[in-house]
């Protein structure tokens, strides 16, 4: 009879183990799931949230860079530029938003921890909450010296790069003079100053976690006196003084990892501070509001004066110049005349002090600044040629139209030279174009600015560097380019200017001459006394 009244509850027992035996894993594992979720979903979402972030950041600085204030340039070297767009930004994203987690999470376990604390005795919590005002007067202390440490190290990284930057861009001649042993002792000193650097802020970075530690052993001590003189004043029981220090030495863990997260932060936002200092307080280049899709040439200048900061006497002072649409100028003088200045203050990369420069009419600083430029083309003796395909270096900043290149390429006599090439117009022209001759670059000046089609021509130096049998395929390409443009020519070598309509003769700054090749040679002034020398040179 027993037997049978206890069997339905037996068979019911055995149901419902049978039944937490499959729910208790199967909630374990919803649970480990879901968490598992969680956190995979909030790295991802942090992850894209960041990385979107710094590509704006990212895009900012470059855009900054592409119109900046020319001052910038000489402010900062490349690598430095490199260096905060491409590394800071990212390294500082990155710190950041791993700090910021942790101190949301142990700030969190902080206050909750710190409410218990006051539920359970009040008078013991006020001991403990005395030492939050030390550890953050310790880490005030130590993130300002952090912070200094951090802008000292960066800018021992920017010279480190700056010297691997040199060396790379001029192997030839380091090679060449046996510069290496002085090179590589250059570049140990900087390495052991930024190691020196390094270890500084290490050592102030790791010195909060001991001294925190140290405070709140301080604390708990004090703690533990009080808690046993009230024990034995008020009884406290053992379980509540248990539960009390167990709570306190629970609290110590994200007390120390908060003063952790010091160090990062401030390496964090010194990177962050950098990119926003390059943004926010680099000044753009002036511009004003007059547009012209084709201007006709004519160039006037009045009283023009250019005297840059660190020099005694004006780099250039011109009274009086007229440079009729059409006409081909050249300028000619000894090194440091004011050939060079004159014709950046057309462009627009250096700035005048005093005095008008007009293009039809308009003075420069009237012009938008990219209207004003695409007015021009140059051809120089220092050629810049991008590591992209040789058709988008000479469509360089226009639309790309294949057929017109490859005219814009004959006509640079450079024919023979894109038939060479395995991909032809297509072909990567690699780092600089370095693999190319003096002249190939030079016919490729000439093809980008056929290509560009300005009415105005600078042709600073194109030739001074090429032998005899590629200046005559160069110059036969700039006679092309020349026509109908107003062209202006800096040349030092005066055989190659007798075809210029006027000679303009510059002396510190000053037109000395003014006139055609035998007018001057008949005056037998400065002209003529530097066309002599260069005869004799040659």
């Amino acid at each position: 009879m027993i037997p049978a009244l206890l069997k339905p509850l037996l068979d019911r027992g055995f149901q419902q183990g049978a039944l937490a035996i499959w729910t208790v894993p199967a909630s374990l594992l919803l649970l480990f799931g879901v968490r598992g979720l969680a956190g995979y979903l909030a790295q991802i979402g942090l992850t894209k949230i960041t990385h979107h972030g710094l590509q704006i950041l990212r895009r900012a600085m470059f855009d900054k860079i592409l119109t900046a204030n020319l001052q910038l340039f000489s402010e900062q070297n490349a690598s430095a530029l490199s260096n905060t767009v491409v590394f800071e930004a990212q390294n500082g994203a990155v710190m950041l938003v791993s700090a910021v987690l942790s101190l949301t999470r142990n700030s969190l376990t902080l206050l909750a921890l710190t409410s218990y604390l006051f539920y359970l005795n009040w008078k013991l919590t006020m001991i403990v909450a005395m030492v939050f005002p030390s550890v953050a007067w310790v880490m005030k202390v130590l993130t300002r010296r952090v912070h200094k440490l951090t802008q000292a190290s960066q800018d021992a990284t920017d010279k480190l790069a700056y010297v691997v930057e040199e060396n790379v861009l001029a192997h030839r001649d380091v090679r060449l003079y046996g510069a290496q042993a002085k090179q590589a002792e250059r570049f140990s000193d900087l390495s052991e100053s930024l190691r020196h650097l390094a270890m500084k802020s290490t050592v102030a970075g790791a010195a909060m976690t001991p001294m925190t530690q140290m405070l709140a052993a301080m604390a708990l001590s004090a703690v533990i006196s009080v808690a046993l003189v009230q024990s034995a004043s008020s009884g406290t029981s053992v379980g509540g003084f248990v539960a009390f220090v167990t709570a306190m030495l629970m609290i110590i863990a994200p007390i120390r990892q908060l003063s952790e997260i010091s160090s990062p932060i401030t390496r964090g936002l010194v990177s962050i501070e950098r990119a926003l200092t390059l943004i926010e307080h680099t000044k753009n280049e002036s511009s004003g509001t007059y547009t012209c899709t084709q201007a006709t040439g004519l160039l006037t200048f009045s009283e023009l004066l250019v005297q840059y900061p660190s020099a005694q006497e004006p780099a250039l002072y011109i009274q009086n110049l007229s440079i009729q649409a059409g006409e081909t100028v050249a300028l000619v003088g000894s090194s440091g005349s004011g050939k060079t200045t004159l014709v950046n203050v057309l462009t627009r990369f250096v700035d005048r002090q005093s005095g008008t420069v007009c293009l039809d009419g308009h003075d420069l600083l009237d012009w938008q600044i990219s209207a004003l430029r695409a007015q021009f083309s140059l051809v120089s003796q220092q050629v810049v040629m991008l590591n992209t395909s040789v058709a988008e270096n000479v469509a360089l900043g226009l639309p790309l139209d294949s057929e017109r290149v490859l005219q814009c390429l004959i006509s640079a006599n450079l024919s023979s030279f894109v038939q060479g090439l395995p991909q032809g117009i297509e072909t990567l022209v690699g780092h600089n174009a370095t693999q190319l001759s003096g002249g190939q670059r030079q016919r490729l000046a000439i093809a980008r600015a056929l290509y560009k089609d300005a009415p105005i021509l600078i042709l600073d130096e194109a030739t001074s560097a090429l032998d005899t049998e590629s200046e005559r395929s160069v110059q036969d390409a700039l006679d092309r380019l020349m026509k109908n443009r107003t062209t202006l020519v800096i040349a030092h070598r005066l055989s190659t200017v007798h075809h210029a309509d006027r000679i303009v003769v510059l002396e510190h700054g000053r037109i000395a001459e003014v006139g055609n090749h035998a007018s001057l040679l008949q005056l037998d002034g400065l002209y003529a006394r530097l066309y002599r020398l260069g005869l004799h040179s040659n």
